[in-house]
């Protein structure tokens, strides 16, 4: 994985010194709130509905086991005991006090972490695939591109003040697991006619009030143009996109307002003129020297299949369900992919104890060379594991409440923190993940539903990205009552689409109740194992809304 250079280390250690006097500013009355305000949330720290929440820092995922224990450390001297990961590939910290955020950052700054541009309207976390360099189908390892956009973005300063924030996200297999076209800029790894590799651009996607899908502004875009394309883009948006009204300027509005052909028009233009100054081809020589920090370790040769990893199958059914759900097919024989799920039942998507962390740091340095990767959907990923360690890896997991076999299945879901934390939601998200992952806490009965993916967000900001969830629940608000519209049909692969309204919202002690029923409406209409997916484009919308309403 990358490794700071020395610019890198220098920027974050100024960063915090900065900030410290900021903040010590801020506890001495110098700075009121709102001059405040910018300046913390340059440096990822948010006021929640509670207290602060910071933000750090993971780009495209990736973590070692180093960084990993010390995010550990940190949970517990400066937070609760625990932190929430998010679908950015992010960690927030939700409870520390702002006299101790200096300290806090200065102890990030120790493993090469920091929360700069992890909040306000500049270019945020770099997001990828979390099977990033061991994925079977993978045409090349998506975090070296990343990287290369993580240190042109860094405190780019045409870029530092956007009509909004803006995020891109990478992926480099057929299969996108990093929701490429619901970003602002998706980036899809490509080989052309000739054999070469580069990238295919998607602009113009996001969530939110208004969910759009990006569209495809070019094919191919050779490697050493990639950064003088992507200033071409972000050009175009900074110079028309609105700034004044906040709900219209993000780049998916300046898209759909002026058309994707008159998007492509206007970024070529920028680009011949960026390419015809020449300063932002990409060297070779820089490219090759960040793609050396993502070479492939030394792998051992190993049989296809471990006799022990089969035997331990066939004597422990816990393990093979496990292994069912929570496991992929890894590029090297004799090795897999490990899914580490942050779903237990009853819990709270995406948080992870401080303890659970120093034991997924520990597994990583044991059994999968030290690394670790956080994924889009809220969980973590061991990438490198032999086959012969499995079933231990698996039992330690188990023995810290992390062995929970639910990927992919309809108890892993994505949830934001909702009215429990954030002063902008208008509902609770977290209870109702938690009371669907009760109903369906059977795991015999996921495995018969099949893969199916619900997403809950507190409010129509979409941060638990609702409108792409093949169930969708959003929060609203009812005269003071909590209510929850329900969508169906969204994905966030590579059949981007928005999910359906199916009609009038459900009160909380309604909601469970009507998942039940799409549940059950699906398993009387699925043909041949279809994924719930497969049926709803087959069906429509409008069986679900004779089952859901007949009686509502």
């Amino acid at each position: 994985m990358y490794r700071y250079d020395e610019f890198d280390h220098e920027l974050v250690h100024e960063r915090v010194a900065q900030f410290r006097d900021q903040v010590g500013r801020r506890l001495k009355g110098e700075l009121t709130e709102d001059e405040f305000k910018p300046l913390r949330l340059m440096n990822g720290l948010y006021l929640q509905l509670h207290a602060y929440m910071l933000r750090v820092a993971i780009p495209y995922g990736t973590l070692s086991s180093r960084q990993l224990h010390k995010l550990a450390e940190i949970g517990r001297v400066y937070d609760k005991g625990y932190g929430h990961f998010t679908t950015r590939q992010n960690l927030q910290f939700n409870w520390p006090k702002l006299k101790d955020v200096p300290d806090l950052l200065a102890d990030l700054a120790t493993v090469e972490m920091h929360a700069i541009q992890t909040s306000g309207n500049c270019i945020r976390n770099v997001t990828s695939d979390q099977y990033a360099g061991v994925a079977q189908d993978e045409i090349e390892d998506p975090r070296i591109i990343s990287e290369v956009i993580r240190q042109w973005s860094t405190f780019h300063p045409e870029f530092s003040y956007l009509p909004r924030k803006f995020k891109i996200a990478v992926c480099a297999t057929p299969d996108d697991r990093a929701a490429i076209r619901v970003h602002d800029i998706g980036i899809q790894v490509v080989r052309n006619a000739s054999g070469e590799v580069g990238y295919e651009i998607y602009v113009g996607g996001g969530l939110g009030r208004t969910p759009m899908i990006g569209k495809k502004l070019n094919d191919f875009v050779p490697k050493a143009d990639i950064l003088a394309y992507l200033e071409s883009v972000m050009r175009v948006y900074n110079m028309h996109g609105r700034r004044d009204n906040m709900y219209k300027a993000r780049i998916k509005i300046l898209v759909h307002e002026i058309g994707a052909e008159e998007m492509r028009r206007q970024v070529d233009a920028e680009f011949a003129e960026v390419k015809k100054a020449g300063h932002l081809e990409l060297p070779m020589a820089e490219l090759e020297r960040i793609q050396a920090y993502f070479a492939a370790p030394e792998y051992e040769t190993l049989p296809e299949v471990s006799p022990e990893f089969e035997a331990a199958k066939k004597a422990d059914k816990d393990f093979a369900n496990w292994v069912r759900a929570n496991t992929a097919p890894h590029r090297v024989p004799g090795y897999a992919i490990v899914n580490i799920s942050l779903k237990p039942n009853g819990g709270t998507p995406g948080d992870c104890s401080s303890d659970q962390m120093d034991v997924v740091a520990d597994a990583a340095e044991k059994y999968s060379l030290g690394e670790i990767r956080v994924t889009h959907e809220q969980n973590l990923t061991l990438a490198n594991v032999k086959q012969s360690d499995l079933h231990a890896l698996y039992q330690m997991l188990e023995a810290n409440g992390l062995g929970t076999s639910n990927i992919g299945l309809i108890t892993d879901q994505i949830a934001c923190p909702g009215l429990d934390y954030c002063a902008l939601a208008n509902a609770r998200s977290i209870p109702i993940a938690q009371q669907i992952s009760e109903r369906f806490q059977d795991l015999e009965r996921q495995h018969h539903i099949g893969e199916l993916k619900i997403n809950t967000s507190g409010c129509i900001n979409a941060c638990g990205h609702h409108h792409v969830g093949h169930i969708g629940i959003l929060g609203v608000d009812k005269k003071g009552v909590e209510y929850y519209q329900v969508t169906l049909g969204g994905a966030a692969d590579q059949q981007t689409a928005v999910g359906d309204i199916v009609g009038p919202a459900f009160t909380e002690g309604e909601i469970v109740d009507a998942i039940e029923t799409i549940v059950e409406t699906y398993i009387d209409l699925r043909k041949d194992g279809e994924r719930f997916i497969d049926t709803y484009r087959r069906v429509g919308v409008d069986p679900f809304k004779e089952t859901l309403y007949a009686t509502h």
